[in-house]
């Protein structure tokens, strides 16, 4: 006899001649798919800080309250959840008095500080070529944020639309995209563009006349949209550092970025390995430290490993393991520096995990494979 199975788990109890005497539909708790917050490399939140710092404000506080740790904004190759990175933003634009800082880091900042996404632009060959490649590729700089770029006959409007994220929390951040955003497009035509429209979903009371000055049209503010609003003939002027063999090799970097992104983000596991590896050395691979570096509670965290029969120390152990394989192939760091890089305080604690685990000494896998 056969049992369907929608939206629990149908159990029968078969009597000792095969028949079905008994059913019942138990019922489970679903689960919600993992989705791990979104994040970015953290640009605007390590220039924001940097502000903080030069003018001599305690950044622990704010990175406390934004449910950042110093080492994240240290460590450029940290990513930040972009929930984190708005918090931050209004935190210290608080403590700095400074009611237009995303704008400033937006007007201000080296546009390099953008990374892969600014030089696949500025590769381009033309503007409208340039705005493809940032529609397409806008998250790698912010998985909470996507740009839509749509031309008619009378203008090319680009739209800036959060993934995840709670809008209405955010100012600095979008007022800090949307002012590089307009730079970038300036620069790479040599040409002071002015829009005729921009649009700005959160309310200000007074604009600004840096505001009015810098984007040289008016910004209607409590607008429930996001965007700016180009002259149609835009999209066909030159990117004067277009370079058609360089733009080839970085978009291909960027495709196979967003592949190997796609693939690790259906993994729950992929992502925890990911969060713990930097934090072993420091004895903090911890599943608090590690939930909050994902953007989650530890409840949460232990929620969706119970939902794929997972545990964190199941993880951590097997990951240390592969680690140590690896680290040990490579033949070059001394076994005491393996164990420090893998959270151990002591050598001999090591060697007796690994080879519980494996059956072999460190040393004797260095030698044998």
């Amino acid at each position: 006899m056969r049992a369907t199975f929608r939206d629990g788990i149908f159990t029968a109890a078969l009597a000792a001649a095969g028949s079905l005497t008994k059913a019942k539909l138990v019922r489970r708790p679903r689960h919600k798919p993992l989705t791990i917050p979104p994040r970015t490399p953290g640009a605007i939140t390590r220039l924001a800080c940097a502000s903080v710092r030069a003018n001599g404000i305690d950044l622990a506080p704010l990175l406390a309250g934004a449910g950042l740790i110093e080492r994240q904004i240290d460590d450029r190759s940290a990513p930040i959840a972009v929930k984190y990175q708005i918090r931050l933003l209004n935190l210290a634009a608080a403590a700095l008095r400074d009611d237009l800082l995303g704008f400033h880091i937006g007007r201000d900042s080296d546009l390099r500080e953008i990374g892969l996404l600014y030089y696949v632009m500025a590769s381009s060959n033309l503007l409208g070529e340039s705005l493809q490649r940032v529609e397409r590729y806008s998250s790698l700089n912010n998985e909470g944020i996507h740009l839509t770029i749509r031309n008619d006959d009378e203008s090319t409007v680009v739209t800036l639309s959060y993934v995840g994220v709670e809008r209405h929390s955010d100012r600095h951040q979008i007022e800090c995209w949307l002012t590089a955003l307009l730079r970038i497009c300036r620069r790479l035509t040599n040409r002071q563009l002015i829009p005729r429209h921009v649009r700005v979903d959160h309310f200000r009371a007074d604009e600004s006349p840096e505001l009015r000055s810098f984007f040289g049209c008016p910004l209607a503010f409590g607008s429930t949209v996001d965007e700016i609003v180009f002259a149609e003939d835009v999209r066909n002027l030159p990117v004067v550092s277009g370079d058609p063999y360089l733009n080839e090799i970085l978009v291909k970097v960027c495709e196979d970025t967003l592949s190997r992104r796609g693939a690790l983000r259906n993994s729950l596991r992929a992502d925890l390995e990911k969060a713990i590896a930097p934090l072993l050395p420091h004895g903090e691979a911890h599943a608090g430290e590690v939930a909050r570096q994902l953007g989650m509670s530890r409840r949460t965290l232990a929620r969706r490993l119970a939902s794929q029969d997972l545990t964190f120390a199941e993880i951590l152990a097997d990951l240390r393991i592969d680690l140590a394989k690896r680290h040990l192939r490579d033949g070059n760091l001394p076994i005491s520096e393996i164990a420090w890089l893998l959270g151990y305080r002591e050598a001999s604690a090591f060697a007796h995990a690994f080879k519980r685990a494996t059956g072999k000494a460190p040393r004797e896998f260095r030698v044998r494979g």
